[in-house]
């Protein structure tokens, strides 16, 4: 029973990831997302930096970026606490 139940959720998530796989748009077609268009006609223009990476990570998504490096600092913090060597008395 067990065997069989595990058998049919590993076809179920296989076939949602080979489904999640399908709607990727191709490597090194830009133009494929209408985000993707907004980003490269207007980032030149609406910011002063012509890197169009740098503009996405840091001005167009800058707060999604603050709160992954708090993330990663909470992360960080976490195991130095964790890993620490205890006062000896």
């Amino acid at each position: 029973m067990k065997k069989t139940l595990f058998v049919a959720a590993a076809i179920i998530i296989g076939g949602l990831l080979i489904g999640a796989l399908d709607m990727v748009h191709p490597f090194g077609n830009p133009g494929a997302a209408p985000m993707d268009n907004y980003y490269l006609e207007n980032s030149l223009k609406e910011l002063s930096t012509e890197n169009i990476v740098t503009s996405i990570v840091f001005d167009y998504r800058g707060f999604d970026t603050l709160g992954e490096a708090a993330v990663l600092f909470t992360a960080l913090c976490s195991i130095t606490v964790l890993f620490r060597e205890g006062r000896k008395k």
